[in-house]
């Protein structure tokens, strides 16, 4: 039987895994939306990072003798609504990208949080294997969402009925 700290990182773990196999797939969808040929690539490139560290959250599950899946991240399911919801209503746009960088801006924000909060928890047991695979992940996202910071200025500049 595991400790109660051992299973709420199992529980972040999970969470983790779940947002992530959400994200693989709804990856795609946004890059195919995006009207600009970097914030495409952007959002291709994060695809080929989500996909390892779903690969990395199989391994960190496996490390505490536990399975990865088993819950569903109902804050990503609402996250990636939001996105899906941000393509519907501004499909034809001018300001389609920023919407896109918006939605992925809270995703970003919301996967530090859980990897914060699942590394604490790793370093307070002292599981430096999980805390290495966890922390990989986390820096991959802190890198995404300053990217989107960068692609969010060079689209606001470039949004027309912008004062220059």
């Amino acid at each position: 039987m595991q400790e109660p700290l051992e299973e709420l990182l199992v529980e972040e773990i999970k969470d983790l895994y779940s947002a992530e196999k959400q994200l693989v797939k709804a990856l795609p969808k946004m890059a195919a939306a995006a009207q600009a040929d970097d914030l495409r690539s952007a959002f291709e490139g994060h695809l080929a990072e989500t996909r390892a560290q779903v690969t990395r959250l199989e391994k960190a599950a496996e490390l505490l003798e536990a399975k990865p899946g088993g819950k569903t991240c109902k804050g990503m399911e609402g996250l990636i609504t939001e996105g899906a919801e941000a393509i519907r209503e501004h499909q034809d746009s001018p300001v389609l990208d920023l919407a896109l960088i918006a939605a992925a801006s809270r995703v970003e924000h919301y996967e530090i949080a859980g990897y914060t909060s699942a590394m604490e928890i790793a370093r307070s047991l002292g599981r430096t294997d999980v805390l290495e695979l966890l922390s990989e992940s986390f820096e991959e996202e802190g890198a995404a969402e300053e990217a989107l910071r960068e692609q969010a200025a060079s689209a606001i500049n470039a949004a027309p009925g912008k004062e220059k």
